[in-house]
């Protein structure tokens, strides 16, 4: 093992005990703990913990990886993620926080007074949850392949490993501080790496307003090798793609279940509101961040790798090779790398970057602990609701609503290692890359639960009856869709990862005609919808809004 190698796995392995020690002195102790940490977390350090939950390994690892390849096209991601958590933030959080409930199906199962809609909600959020998933283990497979300069299928058991142990722990409270711990580190991790590369690149240390330059010079070089620009809008996709895309990550992160349950372990609606706030803060530093990275990196490539012989490439370039994410050969045979014979996977631009800019072993194990950090966080957060919703949902609610708080708790564990596990066999070959499986999980969200949860809280018309049919006929189109995308079979050219500007609008009418031609939900259930709509301290009955109790009516 070079020393490169043992100084990442000793900073990743110093995170990791780090993120052990607080799962453990926050160890869940009662299901409220588990699910929603006792609903006691401070607005800011909440915030700071959905930017924990939400920088995965996709946006870590795959974001600026996939803006430098498909240049303007991509920031339909980065547009697509941030948009969606105003939607999240004022048509939703606040009114299920003040719901009351653990998870997204439960809210579904008690809104509507129906537990098939709870069953078919909890199997969707693990679906979704699950595609998620096999994302972050994939990104964690390429970070401890390259380390231990092994094939990524390789890292990806390690990884299983990993995650199964550290999400077992702690549940939702434990969870909450190990993922503001991790997004410290990750952004960290994520910004100093382009500050220097701003240094060699621009003598500038502020990246974010220098790498305008550096994307003019790469529309100077792109025309010289007669390629399509990189930040020439439309060249990757068209302009259909490229908004079926946005509007898909954009619904999908509304109704992300492991996102939305984030928002249950505050206190009040107002919280809840400022999580989303400081949430939008935090996850701005990595979103700024990713364009100057994916710029800085596709100039370092183009101009101090593309052209040199092919039998003198740094010795950076065999370590990638060997994880099997980069591919070089000398097609035409002149003895020197082109830039069109470089084949430079997605997943790997963030890892790599450190070292073809010659940052030093310490930037590239600090890159590296971070990306662990977003992997786990990610995986930490997906692994809760997936347990949630089968401990919970299906097993305390449906099954044995008996069950001791310790048969709960014990049902919830096991549900997170079997689904790591079996997360972590798919990974080991994954049907696509890092941004995409997470493109399908958000078309999946949206196309399933988006339309059901914001009629469910701003349309007191809507019933059990039509969130059924919708997020039935959503879920069922949305899968369809992304199959048959993948296949070639598409409509107006909108591919496989912008699935849910079919499936929403499908849920959408299926729930609206079936509610409206169905009885109407009861007094009592419409009431509630109503009330959701007014602070905490406002309640409506019988037709009026109250005041609380101590400030009268």
């Amino acid at each position: 093992m070079d020393s490169q190698s043992l100084v990442s796995i000793l900073m990743i392995i110093a995170t990791f005990g780090l993120y052990i020690g607080i799962s453990v002195y926050n160890r869940a102790k009662a299901t409220s703990d588990f699910y929603v940490a006792s609903r006691g977390v401070p607005p800011f350090w909440n915030g700071m913990a959905i930017g924990g939950d939400w920088m995965s390994a996709a946006s870590f690892i795959g974001m600026a990886g996939t803006l430098m390849i498909l240049g303007y096209d991509g920031l339909a991601y980065i547009m697509g993620w941030t948009g969606g958590y105003l939607f999240l933030t004022f048509l939703l959080a606040p009114q299920l926080r003040k719901y009351g409930r653990y998870t997204v199906p439960e809210f579904i199962g008690d809104r509507f007074d129906s537990n098939p809609a709870r069953l078919i909600a909890a199997i969707a959020t693990i679906i979704i949850s699950f595609v998620y998933i096999i994302g972050q283990l994939s990104g964690s497979g390429v970070v401890i392949g390259r380390i231990l300069n092994i094939d990524a299928m390789y890292g990806t058991m390690i990884g299983v490993v990993i995650i199964a142990v550290y999400a077992t722990l702690g549940g939702m409270k434990g969870i909450t501080w190990t993922q503001v711990a991790q997004y410290i580190i990750l952004i960290i991790a994520y910004i100093i790496p382009i500050v220097f590369m701003s240094l060699q690149v621009t003598n500038n240390p502020l990246p974010w307003l220098s790498y305008g330059n550096v994307v003019t010079q790469l529309g100077e070089l792109d025309r010289e090798l007669g390629i399509s620009e990189y930040f020439a809008p439309f060249t990757e996709s068209d302009k259909a793609q490229f908004m079926a895309l946005l509007f898909t990550l954009m619904v999908g992160t509304a109704a992300l279940p492991h996102v939305i349950v984030r928002f249950y372990t505050v206190s009040t609606m107002k919280a809840a509101r400022w999580s989303g706030a400081w949430a939008l803060l935090f996850i701005a530093l990595l979103y700024l961040s990713a364009p100057a990275y994916a710029a800085f990196s596709r100039f370092i490539l183009m101009t101090q790798v593309a052209g040199s012989p092919i039998d003198s490439l740094p010795a950076w370039t065999k370590n990638w090779v060997d994880t099997g994410r980069l591919q070089v050969a000398d097609a035409n045979s002149d003895g020197v790398l082109q830039w069109e014979e470089i084949v430079i996977s997605n997943d790997i631009v963030v890892m790599a970057t450190p070292e073809i800019a010659n940052l030093g072993m310490f930037v590239i194990g600090l890159v590296a602990a971070g990306a662990m950090a977003a992997a786990l966080s990610t995986a930490g957060g997906l692994l809760i609701t997936i347990s949630s919703s089968f401990a919970h949902d299906i097993y305390y609610r449906l099954m044995n609503p008996q069950a001791s708080d310790k048969r709960r708790l014990a049902a919830g564990r096991w549900a997170i290692v079997l689904s790591t596990i079996v997360a972590g066999i798919v990974a080991l070959d994954p049907p696509g890359v890092i941004t995409q499986i997470v493109a399908w999980a958000f078309a999946l969200a949206g196309g399933t639960f988006f339309p059901v949860l914001l009629l469910g809280v701003w349309w007191k018309r809507c019933n059990a009856q039509g969130a059924i049919a919708g997020m039935l006929s959503g879920l069922i189109v949305t899968i369809t869709y992304i199959l048959l995308a993948r296949q070639g079979i598409t409509i107006f050219g909108i591919l496989d990862t912008g699935a849910g500007i079919i499936g929403v609008p499908v849920n959408l009418l299926v729930t609206y005609l079936v509610s409206k031609a169905t009885a109407a939900p009861s007094e009592r259930i419409q009431d509630e919808v109503i009330d959701l709509r007014y602070p905490e301290q406002m309640t409506y009955k019988d037709g009026e809004v109250w005041m609380d109790e101590s400030v009268g009516k």
